[in-house]
């Protein structure tokens, strides 16, 4: 799975590499992606090293081959800087539709995409990669737009919320303190928290005392849905 940082980082590189035939350096990509430090740069080529893209190749300056590209990999526009991740973004993308449609063989029921997997505990990566479907009752989700989450972690158990479970999440990027919340913090890691807002902050409170609250800037996090539903397989 990549964030979109990463995405976007690999996409570069690759692009870079097509058109000049060598990579770019730390400062180009540092401009490219926007970030404030080279270190950022170094933190997600290790994390694309760890899943396989990107090869460092030692004993050369700007040593890095791209090994392979994500199945949601699309060229830039001839002429045309940017990027088109399918990831989770502020809006949850665009690439695909997430609203929920009348199930052919039941119509008492709606079908829904499964998006990934959402972390209830310390950040992981999400991104936005339909995995598959699952089937629901109307009566769970009401009006707009819906997506599933698989729930990985334990900071929301206080809340009825365990690991493996599946939540349902309406689509949205606004929300009321107290509702619990898919948060994509920094654009990079997505998080299953109930909001709260302390000041100009915004709190991301676990239900579990475990796991300390964590306290963001208004401008690092964005909401990406609130949670209507839940699913829970018994074994």
């Amino acid at each position: 799975m990549l964030t979109r940082k990463q995405y976007e980082l690999l996409k570069f590189i690759h692009e870079r590499m097509t058109e000049a035939g060598i990579p770019p350096s730390f400062e180009e990509m540092k401009e490219a992606l926007d970030l404030r430090s080279k270190s950022g740069i170094h933190r997600l080529i290790t994390a694309l090293e760890e899943r396989g893209f990107i090869r460092r190749l030692p004993n050369r300056a700007r040593a890095l081959e791209v090994i392979k590209l994500p199945e949601s990999y699309q060229p830039s526009p001839a002429g045309k800087k940017g990027f088109s991740p399918s990831v989770i973004e502020g809006s949850l993308g665009k690439k695909r539709p997430l609203e929920a449609v009348a199930n052919d063989d039941d119509p008492g029921y709606a079908t829904i995409p499964v998006m990934g997997r959402i972390a209830a505990g310390t950040p992981i990566s999400a991104i936005q990669h339909q995995s598959h479907t699952i089937t629901v009752s109307p009566d769970m989700l009401g009006g707009g737009e819906h997506f599933a989450l698989e729930v990985k972690g334990d900071s929301m158990i206080d809340a009825g919320i365990l690991d493996g479970d599946t939540v349902l999440i309406k689509q949205t990027n606004t929300a009321n303190p107290g509702d619990i919340v898919v948060a994509l913090v920094d654009d990079e890691e997505a998080t299953l928290k109930r909001f709260r807002r302390r000041g100009d902050s915004i709190a991301l409170e676990a239900a579990n005392p475990a796991y300390e609250t964590r306290i963001f800037g208004p401008d690092r996090v964005d909401v990406q849905g609130r949670l209507v539903g839940l699913i829970r397989r018994y074994n």
